[in-house]
């Protein structure tokens, strides 16, 4: 498959010109990539304009996960902040049901947006990182609002690797006439497994796609993907909804990597993945021959329940590093390693993993999500005056900002809600010192 983008930013380091244009190295070598970081110049095309070999390259693209897709050099938090502005377009009063574990840009985009939420919890004990949603909770909470939703929202797979059924939730969505949206940052390459769990092929309206967190894309690389059965006013307000929330100077380095994308995924990159994973599937067995319960459905992702085997998260997390191997994440009961063909060799993991002697089961759990009081709406307690100050001095107090980190960005309460003990206790638990609410006397 074609590289136009590639294609012409070589050619034009070719040529050796003088720079008077942006960016300020000139394509001198600072760190050694300077010269194939351009901007708009002629016949490089813009990204959100774009009609030359950008408009080539996404075509390229869409041809690939069979949809219309659309970059952005800001990651998937660029494209969720687009499809849930075009899922609202319009709409009086918009109203998003969504999966109560999704990621913090969802609140920024509620802030920006102003639509109103109603969230959807698992009916079983479920912690902050994992929601399982199903396809009843799903019509149980549309049959419950007082109007339709304009959309549902739903993140799969969710960062401990638990993937939701989208064919049977988009299904659903279809009967009650509502647009199913998905964040799929950790599951781009879903789509290349024997038998595809892409979104956009089980059904889901729009989705986006981390193109760096599965695939071997620069950081910030991903895809905003628009079903083609979708209406029409969506992939034609698409670019419009990417440039609301956007640079206007997105990273042409990070648009060449998305277009070596393109050749690298149509030239073999699937059965290089079919081979990969039964290789992983073995690593797997051989963890929980030793021992080790692992919990993630995603073929990529080996998290493991670390309580289990007598150990925090942090402590297997730890040992790994000073083994040399750096995990994607830790926290008191899970260990998240990440993989993609890159990672040739593994013998280093398992030998580390398997020298760790198993202790006795540490039986404490982790807190399940919370359903405190809301007295404002995102909005106005993202947009309200805030003050700074310690978890534990927060009880009643209104929630004014997500307070949790990235990652894994999920908020352990919501903006506009009040603070209670069982708040402070999952903020101490995952570690959260301070947190803002709104100033008294301050809201706005």
């Amino acid at each position: 498959m074609k590289t136009p983008i590639i294609d012409f930013v070589s050619e034009y380091c070719k040529k050796e010109a003088q720079r008077l244009h942006m960016p300020g190295h000139k394509g001198k070598e600072f760190l050694g990539f300077e010269k194939y970081d351009i901007t708009e110049i002629k016949g490089a095309d813009s990204l959100f304009e774009a009609s030359g070999i950008i408009r080539e390259s996404e075509k390229n693209a869409s041809e690939i996960f069979g949809c219309n897709t659309f970059y952005s050099t800001e990651g998937s938090s660029l494209c969720i902040r687009a499809m849930l502005y075009l899922a609202v377009m319009g709409k009086k009063d918009p109203l998003i049901l969504a999966g109560r574990n999704s990621h913090k840009t969802f609140l920024s985009a509620a802030a920006l947006l102003d639509f109103d939420v109603r969230w959807i919890y698992p009916n079983e004990k479920s912690g902050f990182l994992s929601c399982n949603v199903s396809a009843e909770d799903v019509e149980r909470e549309i049959l419950r609002l007082n109007k339709k939703p304009d959309a549902v929202y739903l993140t799969s797979p969710d960062y401990l690797g638990c993937v939701l059924n989208i064919e049977e939730i988009s299904k659903v969505c279809r009967k009650y006439g509502v647009l199913l949206l998905v964040d799929n940052a950790h599951g781009a390459y879903l789509k290349f497994l024997s038998s595809s769990l892409h979104p956009m092929d089980s059904g889901a309206d729009m989705c986006c796609d981390s193109a760096h967190k599965t695939l071997p894309c620069l950081t910030g690389g991903a895809y905003l993907h628009i079903s083609k059965n979708a209406d029409l006013r969506l992939a034609e307000n698409a670019k419009e909804a990417l440039s609301l929330f956007a640079s206007t100077s997105p990273s042409y380095l990070i648009l060449q990597s998305l277009d070596m994308m393109n050749k690298y995924l149509s030239e073999g990159y699937k059965a290089v993945l079919e081979k990969y994973i039964g290789r992983l599937c073995e690593l797997r067995q051989s963890l929980e021959k030793h021992g080790f319960e692992t919990v993630s459905q995603e073929p990529m992702k080996i998290t493991v329940n670390a309580k289990k085997y007598g150990y925090t998260g942090y402590e297997l997390g730890k040992i790994l590093e000073e083994n040399g191997v750096f995990p994607e994440f830790y926290d008191s009961d899970f260990l998240v390693l990440m993989f993609t063909p890159q990672i040739e060799d593994w013998e280093k993991i398992k030998t580390v993993l398997l020298s760790v002697p198993k202790r006795e089961e540490i039986k404490s759990e982790y807190p399940s999500f919370v359903k405190p009081l809301r007295v404002m709406s995102i909005r106005q307690a993202t947009m309200s005056e805030k003050e700074l100050i310690s978890v534990k001095d927060s009880l009643g107090r209104v929630l004014a900002s997500p307070s949790v980190s990235c990652p894994p960005a999920v908020p352990v309460a919501i903006c506009g809600e009040v603070i209670d003990e069982k708040v402070i206790n999952a903020f101490l638990y995952y570690g959260v010192e301070k947190c803002f609410v709104v100033k008294q006397n301050g809201e706005i």
